[in-house]
């Protein structure tokens, strides 16, 4: 079976690539032009073959692209972000959610079922503000990633900016409202989360961290339960090499991999073998062991997606070099190995189609 993968990019184009396991091998399939850094894809939750992709501009937009059974794009139209350069959004039944990070709000879109199956009209804003001691980076409130907890009706925004994750859920007329937060140390930034059973997980990206909480619904609150550096052993202080952590990834436990891992990805390692992905054993819930490092051979790794049956394959890409790579998922989990890759410009997201 032939895999199709969509690549958002620090280009100005989504680009389709096929991936074959029985080769194995990667190509190019399609490049279709949106317009600037198109770095996040969100999938339509009805139509499988309608992707959302986000374009950090200052005056932000997002472009609707419909796809056919070959990989080829059509551009069916675009409508404001609701603020500037967003850079995450997930779609829920109903909208569309738009974390703006340079504007620091919320955007919810009404989805339609006309083209660019976006409502306009129906959008909503919110707010947030914060600062860190990071006087670049934590100038202001960042919001990072927008995303849906599993099992709560909460909705959770990683602050980059204000060292917070923002928990709301929807008042009694329907509008996303700040229910609380969850506050992090002081400069730590965080970036994005992921969750296994009743734990949350957040990367740290200035300071090249993952911790874990307890995470019971509103209105109870998190319980720290541990804080461990991305890697075992970094080449100097990462702050001053100018690393930071990306990605966290929890997939699902399942017949074929039934012991839970978590990957986390760093950017800007020196080392000429690459950025690390690093595998922690959730086997014990909240604690976080680590299994393996693996060296990825991208540089600036921004971005990872897992795909194919159970998970097996994970798929990642290099903004500073390294194109895009796909790797198996070894020993249970525990492991990853190279199985094809593709020189491609300034990968930053995926989707499998």
């Amino acid at each position: 079976m032939v895999f199709h993968i969509y690549v958002g990019s620090y280009t100005n184009e989504i680009y389709t690539l096929a991936f074959d396991p029985a080769a194995p091998s990667l190509t190019l399939v399609s490049a279709l032009t949106v317009g600037f850094h198109p770095s996040w894809l969100a999938r339509h939750p009805q139509d499988a073959s309608i992707i959302f992709t986000g374009l950090e501009e200052t005056d932000g937009k997002i472009v609707a692209v419909k796809y056919d059974d070959k990989g080829h794009g059509t551009v069916l139209g675009s409508v404001s972000s609701g603020g500037g350069s967003p850079c995450n959004l997930v779609a829920t039944d109903s909208e569309l959610l738009v974390g703006n990070y340079e504007t620091a709000t919320l955007a919810a879109i009404p989805l339609s079922p006309e083209a660019p199956h976006l409502d306009e009209s129906g959008l909503a804003s919110l707010s947030f503000s914060g600062t860190g001691p990071d006087k670049e980076r934590q100038e202001a409130s960042h919001p990072h990633q927008v995303i849906v907890h599993p099992d709560h009706k909460e909705l959770l925004i990683p602050d980059l900016g204000a060292d917070k994750t923002w928990r709301l859920a929807k008042d009694s007329s329907g509008k996303w409202t700040v229910k609380g937060h969850l506050q992090y140390k002081a400069g730590s930034g965080p970036r994005h989360v992921a969750f296994h059973n009743d734990v949350l997980y957040t990367i740290l990206e200035l300071t090249s961290e993952v911790s874990a909480h307890r995470f019971p619904a509103l209105p109870a609150e998190p319980t720290l339960l541990a804080t461990v550096p991305t890697m075992s052993k970094f080449p100097g202080p990462p702050s001053e090499l100018g690393m930071l952590a990306a990605e966290i990834l929890v997939p699902s436990p399942n017949a074929t991999y039934p012991t839970p891992y978590l990957y986390a990805s760093n950017r800007n390692d020196p080392s000429p073998e690459g950025d690390v992905i690093s595998i922690f054993s959730l086997a014990d819930a909240g604690k976080l062991e680590p299994a393996a490092e693996v060296r990825s051979g991208l540089k600036h790794l921004r971005g990872m997606f897992f795909g194919g049956e159970d998970g097996k394959y994970l798929v990642a890409g290099g903004v500073l070099g390294g194109g895009v790579k796909v790797f198996l998922r070894t020993d249970g989990g525990r492991g990853l190995e190279e199985l094809a890759s593709l020189d491609l410009k300034a990968p930053t997201a995926f989707l499998w189609a």
